[in-house]
Formats: structure tokens, C-alpha cells, sequence
């Protein structure tokens, strides 16, 4: 293989991270339909859901427009061409997954349903493991100092 084929990160094809989110957003709603409780979400949950769900989704906005404005990839199995470090990236080095981390928590409490809570370090670990890993692996070895030093600076989740 040339350089250049294997300049990606070493993530399985098979593994895509909206559907990592969404797997945990259905098993959470499939809880709360199955597990019966015995109390009921208040409407503030509620609403505290529909918001944490909008916000996670404005992260995923934002990571768009800066991937947009550097010219390269959203694609997690693609070739980055530029170190994205402005906007949201400023704040977390994954704001995509982190706004899915807010929908898996906000989604089902919109529901009323609790299990999006229980449900986000679960979807954190397999994100780290499947995804997050490889490519912070691959941007390391591709950016060298400039991505340790930004890796230094700002956190991976918040």
C-alpha cells in the first residue's frame, strides 16, 4: 500500500457514529417502554430534554460549518487534509460526538424517559474505543506537535 491509502484513520468501515447514537437513543426509548417505573418524568425533564437534544444538534452544526470553511472531511473513515481548531473545536476536540452524547441523553428524557442518562457512558466507552481512539491516533501521527499541543489544550468530550 502507498502513503497515501493509508492516510485515514483505522476505524471499521462498518462502525458509523450517528448510528452508534442512534443504536443508544432506541435502546434507551425501547427501556422506557418496556421497563415500567414507577414515577413520572416531570415536565421540566422534559423540556431539559428537547433542549439538551436541540443543543447536541447545534454542535453538529457547528462542527459542519468549520469542516466546510477548512476544506476537508466529515467522513471519520476519510483523509483529513487540515487540523480543525477553531469554533466549536475550540471547546472539544469531538463536538459531533459530544452532540450526540446530548441526544442520547436528550432524546429519551423528551419522552420521558430516563434511560438516555444511564444509557451516555455506555455510548461514551464504545465511542472512545471504536471510534475516538483511531482517530486521535491518526491525527497524532499525521499533525505531530501541532495536534498534541492543541490535544493538550482542549479536552476530548468538554
Amino acid at each position: 500500500m502507498t502513503e497515501k491509502q493509508q492516510d485515514h484513520p483505522s476505524i471499521n468501515k462498518n462502525i458509523h457514529p450517528p448510528f452508534v447514537a442512534l443504536f443508544y437513543i432506541i435502546v434507551a426509548l425501547i427501556l422506557g417502554r418496556v421497563v415500567i417505573t414507577s414515577f413520572s418524568m416531570p415536565q421540566i425533564a422534559r423540556n431539559i430534554g428537547l433542549g439538551l437534544t436541540f443543543i447536541g444538534f447545534l454542535f453538529g452544526v457547528g462542527a459542519f460549518i468549520e469542516f466546510r470553511k477548512a476544506r476537508t472531511t466529515l467522513d471519520p473513515h476519510g483523509s483529513v487534509k487540515t487540523l480543525v481548531m477553531n469554533g466549536v473545536y475550540r471547546f472539544t476536540r469531538n463536538p459531533i460526538y459530544f452532540g450526540f452524547l446530548l441526544m442520547v441523553i436528550g432524546f429519551p428524557l423528551t419522552y420521558g424517559y430516563f434511560w438516555g442518562i444511564l444509557a451516555a457512558p455506555f455510548f461514551m466507552v464504545t465511542m472512545n474505543r471504536l471510534v475516538i481512539e483511531k482517530e486521535e491516533a491518526y491525527l497524532e501521527k499525521k499533525f505531530k506537535e501541532q495536534y498534541t499541543a492543541y490535544s493538550l489544550r482542549v479536552r476530548r468530550w468538554v
